[in-house]
């Protein structure tokens, strides 16, 4: 029987305690392994990360975050693929 790794993409909003970002940026950019990009943002999540791995990998990278004591909330957007028939 084999099993298959299938490899995902997921952007993580992450918000943030306030004059916080470059500590929480700078504690982000240690965690490389799936990590392809972080953005600082406008809107109603301070930082946006961009993920790539495999749906555990990309679990636990969010529990991780949820350990960075500056860190409020996050919110994960996972990528679907659709048909829309085109």
């Amino acid at each position: 029987m084999k099993y298959y790794v299938i490899i995902m993409r997921a952007l993580c909003l992450i918000s943030i305690k306030a004059g916080t970002v470059d500590k929480v940026v700078k504690i982000l950019k240690k965690k490389r392994k799936l990590i392809k990009e972080i953005m600082i943002v406008a809107g109603r999540a301070d930082i946006s990360v961009l993920l790539q791995g495999s749906i555990d990998e990309i679990n636990g990278m969010v529990i991780d975050f949820k350990k960075i004591k500056e860190i409020v909330a996050t919110e994960t957007l996972i990528e679907v693929e659709v048909n829309l028939g085109w």
